[in-house]
């Protein structure tokens, strides 16, 4: 069990490394300026990227929780 609550944690840290990346692509697109147009765009394609970072986590945690609970 030991190596699923690694692994949980190892996915967990991962997907919340991609999510601070995604707070800093953000704020980058924000204070790069455009048109609103432009910013949407931007942004846009850091939600998927977010979307993919809370799935990764939430993964982890939960492979986190199951190898706590058999273990």
């Amino acid at each position: 069990m030991d190596i699923l609550i690694w692994g949980g944690v190892a996915l967990t840290l991962g997907g919340v490394a991609l999510l601070v990346y995604c707070i800093m692509a953000a704020l980058k697109a924000k204070k790069a300026g455009g048109t609103d147009e432009e910013i949407r765009a931007r942004l846009q394609k850091v939600v998927a990227l977010n979307l993919v970072a809370l799935l990764v986590s939430a993964m982890g945690l939960g492979a986190v929780t199951i190898g706590i609970i058999l273990g």
